[in-house]
């Protein structure tokens, strides 16, 4: 099915649930949602007019400003995770949950200080430019791609994840099959949206989705503020009140003796503080999301759109700024949400790991189910969601298929030799097969809150890209064996580490013994028990890339490290960066 398609079904599923016993809001919020998805659209098409080559098509012609690719940072990294995901995690755990908002935004500041300039004047297209340019293509390449495509994956599950759980939402269907559609066709948009419009295409989209998501946020906040009189205490205190009362009833219906406070829910340790095991789960999720930023693949590749190392800087202060701005607003959504929504909706909230708390919050402070009001702010906010999720696929898809074109195809297989319409062509057809692999891995993984699931790829991009992109810029004998050790290091260490946690078997909730790992009930592997790896695995491939490296000798490196140094430092030559 291809993406105009899918875009054209919506309004038309819409309707038929609207006659099949749904509202005329529901249908309203249906159309405005596809109306949303064929803007997109029109979008991609237009910018793909003007992507001819290589580098239209990686880099967006690097003609984007320091403002506009800000914008663009701050699309791509506002993911449904952020937006559903942080909020979801804030109304069900409080304190805690803010915590994903705080590591998040301290992880810009590695980004800004570390990364951004060095990475944009040594590198061309992808993060292993950066890499091989003072080390042995082959082997560092081919390791630099695995990881990119990893990484990517982890990400596109979060995103798929939510645009499940609000299509369903939207069209008021609880249906395993409609979500599983809607799955298929945020894949299918995805895989149009790249080979369609390439980067170009995508920062534009992720520009309008920024602006979208900064405005739809921020009259909910001022909704939900206005309901305490703007009494930031108020509001805070009632939310307490209800996480109490909720827990004390969840506990009586299950036998157990009440126990819970208001207190519990406004201080830290509500999640992370039950035991040593969690403490340590806490510091482990931390490390993971200040480090996992500066290794993401589809974040690194937005400092190649610039044309120049100022425009690189002024590209991570606004995006700064926007995500600061925008990690504020969700404090008052998260705890909005667990104030303001009632039982059933708040039900709903839990049913889904948290992921429909925006947009329950949205449609409460509009006069609430079956209202204009609430129909209008629900269907703005599950449009804007859902413009977020399409917009952050198709950056991870993009990062993905122009490593394997780039790095794999022309630089390993080709040695360097394909042209620019060759490379073009892989990636294309790259983004075709990710995108089918991320769907048949989303099907499985709607039980899990999507800020969890990013977190996780936070951890695999900390523990495998971060390691080896550091020592490259700032050490002199790093070598081909350090590379390649660790990023595949960091990589196996942090999958195997999730493959044998209480995500993948063995967790069930206190109160009601529901199952919540990947794994079928019964089955138990965990035998590691943090739930994020990184304060193991990020260890691991700093380690490993010090082993290697010490473990060798490669006097190219060494000699060629004065010349990267110079090139990050300076931007000299970095429009034509290519490895030796």
């Amino acid at each position: 099915m291809s993406a105009l398609s899918v875009a054209h079904a919506l309004p038309h599923v819409a309707a038929k649930a609207a006659e099949s016993g749904g509202t005329d809001h529901q249908l309203f919020t249906s159309l405005l949602f596809g109306a949303i998805v064929l803007a997109t659209i029109g979008v991609t098409v237009w910018a793909s007019r003007s992507t001819s080559g290589a580098a239209d098509y990686y880099a967006g012609g690097r003609n984007f400003s320091g403002f506009q690719n800000g914008l663009a940072i701050g699309g791509d990294y506002m993911s449904a995770a952020s937006f559903l995901g942080i909020s979801g995690a804030i109304a069900l755990a409080g304190y805690d949950g803010f915590l994903y908002s705080i590591g998040f935004l301290v992880a810009w500041l590695v980004a800004l200080l570390l990364v951004a300039e060095l990475l944009r004047n040594s590198g061309r297209y992808t993060m292993a430019d950066q890499l091989a340019y003072r080390m042995h293509q082959r082997p560092v390449r081919t390791a630099a791609a695995v990881s990119t495509v990893v990484v990517s994956v982890f990400y596109l599950l979060a995103q798929m994840v939510g645009a499940g759980a609000l299509v369903a939402l939207l069209l008021g269907v609880e249906d395993q099959g409609v979500k599983n559609f809607t799955i298929v066709g945020v894949g299918a948009l995805m895989i149009f949206y790249v080979t369609v419009g390439g980067m170009k295409g995508t920062t534009w989209v992720q520009i309008i989705k920024a602006c979208l998501l900064m405005v739809g946020s921020a009259v909910i906040v001022v909704l939900v503020l206005k309901e305490f009189s703007f009494n930031l205490s108020d509001l805070l205190g009632t939310a307490g009140d209800r996480y109490a009362e909720g827990a004390n009833a969840a506990a009586a219906a299950a036998g157990k003796p009440e126990a819970a406070t208001a207190g519990q829910f406004l201080e830290p340790g509500l999640k992370y503080g039950l035991n040593m095991t969690s403490k340590l789960d806490f510091f482990s999720l931390g490390l993971a999301l200040v480090l996992g930023t500066a290794g993401l693949p589809h974040i690194l590749i937005r400092f190649y759109t610039v044309p120049t190392a100022r425009d690189a800087r002024k590209s991570v202060l606004w995006a700064i700024g926007l995500i600061g701005t925008f990690y504020l607003f969700t404090l008052v959504l998260g705890f909005g949400a667990r104030a303001l929504l009632n039982g059933d909706d708040m039900a709903k909230v839990v049913e889904s790991k948290g992921n429909l708390a925006s947009p329950l919050l949205a449609q409460a402070v509009g006069g609430g189910e079956g209202t204009t009001g609430g129909a209008i702010l629900l269907a703005v906010i599950a449009a804007i969601a859902f413009a977020t999720i399409l917009a952050v696929v198709a950056g991870l898809t993009l990062a993905s298929s122009t490593s394997v074109a780039h790095d794999l195809y022309n630089s390993v297989l080709r040695r360097g030799e394909a042209t620019d319409k060759e490379e073009i062509k892989v990636a294309k057809t790259t983004a075709f097969v990710l995108g089918a692999i991320a769907i048949g891995l989303a099907i499985p993984a709607q039980n899990l809150n999507i800020a969890f699931l990013v977190a996780l790829a936070f951890a695999v991009a900390a523990s495998a890209n971060l390691p080896a992109i550091l020592y490259n810029m700032f050490w002199r004998r790093f070598n081909t064996r350090g590379a390649v050790w660790s990023i595949y290091g960091g990589l196996i260490s942090s999958l195997g580490l999730v493959l044998f946690s209480p995500v993948m078997s063995g967790k069930t909730d206190p109160v009601t013994g529901a199952n919540l790992s990947l794994l079928p009930a019964g089955v138990d592997i965990s035998w590691f028990p943090l739930e994020n790896p990184g304060l193991v695995s990020i260890p691991i491939g700093f380690l490993l890339g010090f082993l290697g490296t010490v473990t060798t000798k490669d006097r190219e490196a060494v000699q060629e490290f004065d010349e990267l140094e110079v090139r990050s430092l300076t931007g000299a030559g970095a429009e034509g960066a290519v490895a030796h």
